[in-house]
């Protein structure tokens, strides 16, 4: 299952000089690590499933001496991993840059993964169900959905936003946070459950 990993980082080996600058032009911008981290590992795993839909490479993967079970496995334990990856860059980056070591608190760290782990738990299960450039398409509806719901109904969102970031730092309720991790690890493992017998039924 290594492989399966290591495959998906050398494939974008070519983007990754591009992730770490494009970061460094964020941290520049002083943009949070709280969206920089979530964006960035969203878009890494897109991208191994856009390469693994080219030239048939699912058909490769299956001829593989690789379960259905490991390939899927593969992602989930990969998206955690590239998170982390992201993490560390984002926080070395913010603190040669800014000189903040104090800007990534285990609160933001927790909310960085969290927001990631429920993020993967929607998005894999639909990877595998259906095809990528249909859900580019939904994805571009939702966006402008969004973009007009935001300025038509709700045009402080973003700072409503900011503002429910903030609170969730401050809490000082342990037993909010076990709760809250609790419900995103049972969320993860029944994504990964799922994207497992989605896939195993998948015919290629």
């Amino acid at each position: 299952m290594f492989n399966l990993i290591l495959k998906d980082v050398l494939i974008q080996k070519n983007v990754i000089l591009f992730y770490i600058a494009t970061i460094i032009v964020y941290l520049f911008a002083d943009v949070s690590p709280i969206l920089i981290v979530p964006l960035y590992s969203l878009v890494f795993i897109n991208m191994t499933f856009s390469y693994d839909e080219k030239d048939n490479a699912n058909i490769l993967l299956n001829s593989l001496p690789y379960t259905r079970k490991e390939i899927v496995t593969s992602k989930y334990v990969g998206a955690l991993i590239f998170t982390a990856l992201f993490l560390m860059i984002t926080y070395v980056g913010n603190y040669l840059i800014n000189g903040t070591e104090a800007s990534f608190p285990w609160k933001a760290i927790l909310l960085i993964i969290g927001l990631v782990m429920v993020a993967i738990s929607f998005m894999l299960p639909v990877f595998y169900k259906f095809k990528r450039q249909y859900l580019v398409i939904a994805s571009g509806a939702l966006v402008g959905i969004y973009l007009v719901t935001v300025k038509l109904f709700v045009p402080n969102f973003n700072e409503k936003l900011r503002e429910l970031t903030q609170k969730f730092l401050t809490l000082q309720e342990t037993q909010m946070y076990f709760i809250a991790i609790l419900t995103i690890v049972i969320l993860y493992i029944g994504s990964w459950l799922l994207s497992i017998r989605i896939y195993e039924r998948k015919a290629f």
